[in-house]
């Protein structure tokens, strides 16, 4: 699906998405509870209907139904994973995260899993699961580029070590799985642990549903075996980084009020407000999050912490006054597309100054973009991102296989509407 976006600065007020990285964990430790457990406020994604399609194929009865608003869902979930009669092959879609999680918890199941997935998710590493199951004589098979995956064994108790400067996905995935082995365990970073704060929002997830762990330090933890997950009600957070991209579409635009965030997360994109007050934007906290037009001043960017704002990150930069340097988002390279050589080819298509580096981009701001022809690269974040940066072009901006939003925001194109956007299918 192409769309033909005329420029308009957008307004108004939004209510965000549910946060799918909160989602995942909420549904998967309410399978691994006995007994059934609801889970509200999830928005439905393609990331997330992967997760449920998995978890149900390793014996959790899932069920959703409309929770009252656009595109949410309320989850009743009956839990406990079992060993089904013959292997499972499942489809984990595009998502790392349901990949990375389920593959621990499909352990635990007592299942012989084969994973298999689309798009560039064969791609995305794996190798820390790998050297992991070396030493523990789980057995696996896979093909050169890494899915399909098959996986069957045991975990056992014992010091998990794995580099933390790859995914913290890996971490969140045995964190699931360990409590529930008969022993105590270790798991520790031999790196520094970048996106420390997914792991943050993982020992939240688990706590709330009963399960206790330490953590030491950032990448250090230590997990208490023979536990058992709880059943209950739950709720999801509002999320942080399809926020980010209203937030930035009212700073380089006009006042947008975001709804339905919560200001105590351990939501490391919560940091795109940080960022943008550092940039000199105007940012408003109370009951909601209130942007107001401004206009930003370059600076450095670290995203360790939080790679999924680099391409929103990137359109601000390509806006603003002087030189903006983002380091340390090499990583963003291995997502559903090279998001750092993506954005710099799509935004200088429409007359941006974005120059890649091998962990990062050199952004020198412009008064304005001209528009024109780009493409989303299959890549939600992408289109998304092209979307905002059009308020700020000259001519209209036509963008190829915009479709992908599906993956994580499927409302994102009619929210977009409802803020003046001026969206046309072109053809």
């Amino acid at each position: 699906m192409n769309l033909v976006l005329t420029p308009k600065k957008l307004t108004g007020t939004i209510t965000v998405p549910s946060s799918k990285s909160q989602g995942h964990r909420e549904l998967i430790c309410a399978a691994l509870a006995q007994g059934e457990s609801i889970v509200e406020n999830i928005t439905a994604s393609e990331d997330i209907a992967a997760t449920c399609r998995i978890l149900r194929q390793m014996g959790a009865a899932i069920q959703e139904i409309p929770d009252g608003k656009s595109n949410r869902m309320k989850y009743y979930v009956h839990g406990g994973l079992h060993k089904q009669e013959t292997p499972l092959t499942v489809h984990c879609g595009e998502s790392g995260s349901t990949l990375r999680f389920l593959i621990p918890v499909g352990l635990i199941s007592g299942n012989t899993v084969t994973y298999i997935g689309s798009g560039r998710l064969a791609e995305r590493p794996l190798q820390p699961y790998y050297d992991v199951f070396d030493k523990c004589d789980v057995h696996y098979e896979r093909q050169e580029k890494g899915l399909p995956l098959q996986v069957f064994g045991g975990l056992t108790p014992g010091r998990y070590a794995l580099p933390g400067n790859i995914s913290s996905q890996f971490f969140t995935g045995l964190l699931l799985a360990l409590p529930l082995i008969q022993g105590d365990s270790l798991l520790c970073s031999t790196t520094t642990l970048e996106s420390a704060s997914y792991v943050d929002m993982t020992l939240a997830c688990l706590k709330k549903h009963g399960i206790a762990t330490e953590k030491k330090e950032n990448g250090i933890y230590f997990i208490p075996g023979q536990q058992h997950f709880q059943a209950g009600n739950y709720m999801t957070e509002g999320d942080y980084s399809q926020a980010a991209f209203w937030l930035a579409a009212g700073i380089i635009g006009k006042k947008i009020c975001c709804q339905g965030l919560q200001s105590e997360t351990c939501q490391g994109d919560k940091a795109i407000i940080s960022i943008i007050r550092r940039m000199g934007g105007s940012i408003h906290t109370e009951d909601s999050i209130i942007t107001t037009a401004s206009k930003l001043q370059g600076m450095v960017i670290d995203a360790a912490d939080c790679p999924d704002l680099v391409p929103i990150l990137t359109v601000l930069a390509s806006v603003s006054r002087g030189i903006t340097h983002i380091i340390h988002a090499g990583r963003v390279r291995l997502k559903e597309c090279d998001r750092l050589h993506a954005m710099a080819v799509e935004l200088n298509k429409l007359g941006a100054d974005v120059r890649e580096e091998p962990e990062g981009l050199l952004i020198r701001g412009v008064d304005h973009l001209r528009g024109g022809r780009v493409n989303a690269w299959g890549d939600h974040r992408i289109a998304m991102s092209l979307a905002i940066a059009a308020q700020c072009c000259n001519d209209k901006v036509i963008v190829e296989g915009a479709e992908c939003v599906r993956k994580s925001y499927p409302g994102f194109w009619s929210d977009y509407a409802e803020l003046g956007g001026i969206i046309e299918k072109e053809g």
